[in-house]
């Protein structure tokens, strides 16, 4: 299969200016789906199936299967080097579909994703910290950097973000604190960072790229939780329109595709190379990816690019109209534009609605589980200070206001007024350990699982995250401390999760055999 899309339909380039994320125009073949279209008249027209999969367009399927999901996504599940899908005469509808997807969001080169953000992650570090190469990134990043680093054998210089001492959020990393970190790191090769964070807070990414461009190293922005930004003048810009070099959207989480698929965004600026990044993608990249996947990538960038706009428009208000409902409940506290302008922040996107539930006197854990034991609501996350509800592109403003009256209802039931809750654990003053070996000699070094008391002073084969504030405590190559463990341990004692501990009580802890 094709690593990209590097020509529409008509064989003219995909370059920057796209119909969505510069807003400008609308090409005429956005509203065409290629990839889709040729998917959806292979699978139902009745074509000789003999090939794999072995379900045969359901035929084969487990009965139970086929009443599920039904026999037309069955029907369309097909393997890829189909001819007239993604064989045949160059543009194919799958280097078409990759092509319209970079033109929609002001990019070079697209290149389709079946494993998330994740497959992007490690594409880039594959591509550009190759062995002993070092590289700046964000330390809250998403474990696949870390990850990444594993698998290229990388070296990571951490640059701290912003954090909110009393609510434990994470924000983003600023422009000095880049530079400061490039500075110390002269031989870096590019910047990772993170915009949005979890909650909906957007760094400074123009200033972020000044910064790294002045540097000679590409910025690479990690905006899975805005693939519909650029799309709206009321929502951030895309950090591709602010001079990233790199951007991942992570699609399904917000605009309409299916779980596990999302993009990876390269600029025209040439800092990351795109053939590096195509032939890194291959090693990450299964031989037989999901064509439902990709077809709900196609899907998803047409009705972006072409009514996007016009969703996001009658969102935003249902989610302002939710906000307001939201306020006026006693013990809760709706954040977002206010924040603006603090350290680490310089948007936010509407479309998280980020509670600080302190003066309900219960944690965000206690206010979630209520939810969802009462009223079957689940929200996206949920921390010690506070909780968070993601909307969709076309959220249903029918179920915005349900949650906005469950929320009132709850809390009225469980707060503890007059028994405001204080400020989180804060994390260990960074560094917050020492790195001895490099992320893939400890993740792929000879380890042995160890009661959490003997680990101190050894070395951790582990990324140990606590959320909140989902900053990494704990790195592969990095020496076990006393404070970072007492840290966990109180942070997991008050009602938080540790992300990516083999043990997720804390009683044991993989490390380095001495």
């Amino acid at each position: 299969m094709p690593g990209a899309g590097g020509a529409d339909g008509d064989g003219s380039a995909a370059g920057a200016g796209g119909a969505g994320a510069a807003g400008d125009h609308i090409h005429p073949r956005q509203p065409t789906a290629p990839y889709f279209d040729a998917v959806l008249a292979y699978g139902l027209r009745g074509s000789g199936r003999f090939h794999v999969p072995g379900h045969k367009g359901g035929s084969g399927a487990d009965p139970a299967l086929r009443h599920a999901l039904g026999d037309r996504a069955l029907a369309l599940d097909v393997p890829q080097d189909i001819h007239g899908i993604d064989l045949g005469t160059s543009p194919t509808p799958y280097e078409q579909a990759e092509a319209l997807a970079a033109e929609a969001h002001g990019a070079a080169r697209t290149f389709f994703l079946t494993n998330g953000a994740t497959q992007g992650n490690h594409a880039l570090m594959l591509a550009l910290a190759p062995l002993g190469t070092r590289v700046v990134c964000q330390r809250n990043s998403h474990a696949s950097i870390v990850d990444g680093l594993v698998l290229s054998g990388g070296l990571p210089t951490f640059v701290h973000p912003e954090v909110d001492d009393a609510l434990g959020m994470a924000h983003g990393v600023t422009p000095d604190g880049l530079r400061a970190a490039l500075t110390a790191t002269p031989d870096a090769a590019a910047a990772f960072v993170v915009s949005p964070t979890y909650y909906g807070m957007c760094a400074d990414i123009a200033g972020l790229a000044e910064v790294a461009h002045a540097a000679g190293v590409p910025l690479v922005v990690d905006q899975s939780w805005g693939p519909h930004f650029g799309f709206h003048p009321d929502v951030p810009a895309s950090a591709l329109q602010l001079d990233a070099d790199a951007v991942l959207t992570s699609t399904h989480k917000i605009a309409g595709s299916l779980t596990q698929s999302a993009m990876l965004h390269l600029s025209a600026s040439g800092r990351v190379d795109a053939e590096a990044v195509a032939r890194a993608m291959r090693l990450v990249r299964s031989t037989s990816p999901s064509s439902l996947l990709m077809a709900s990538l196609d899907a998803a960038r047409r009705q972006l690019a072409v009514h996007g706009e016009a969703l996001l428009h009658e969102t935003l208000a249902v989610v302002d109209r939710t906000r307001t409902k939201l306020a006026a409940t006693a013990g809760l506290r709706v954040l977002g534009p206010e924040l603006v302008g603090r350290p680490g922040i310089a948007a936010w996107d509407p479309l998280r609605i980020v509670l600080d539930v302190r003066e309900t006197g219960r944690s965000g854990y206690d206010v979630a589980e209520a939810l969802r034991g009462a009223y079957d609501g689940n929200v996206e996350l949920a921390t010690a200070a506070t909780i968070v509800l993601v909307v969709g592109l076309a959220e249903s403003a029918v179920a915005l206001d349900r949650v906005a009256g469950d929320l009132d209802e709850t809390v009225g039931r469980i707060a503890r007024h007059g028994d405001a809750r204080g400020p989180v654990v804060r994390p260990p003053a960074a560094p917050p350990s020492e790195t001895v070996v490099p992320p893939r000699e400890a993740f792929l070094g000879p380890a042995e699982q160890v009661p959490i008391a003997d680990a101190i002073g050894r070395v951790s084969c582990e990324s140990i995250a606590g959320y909140p504030p989902g900053i990494p405590a704990l790195l592969p190559g990095e020496r076990v401390t006393a404070p970072v463990v007492a840290y966990l341990q109180a942070i997991l004692a008050g009602g938080a999760r540790l992300h990516g501990a083999s043990d997720p009580q804390l009683q044991t802890i993989h490390v380095l055999r001495t």
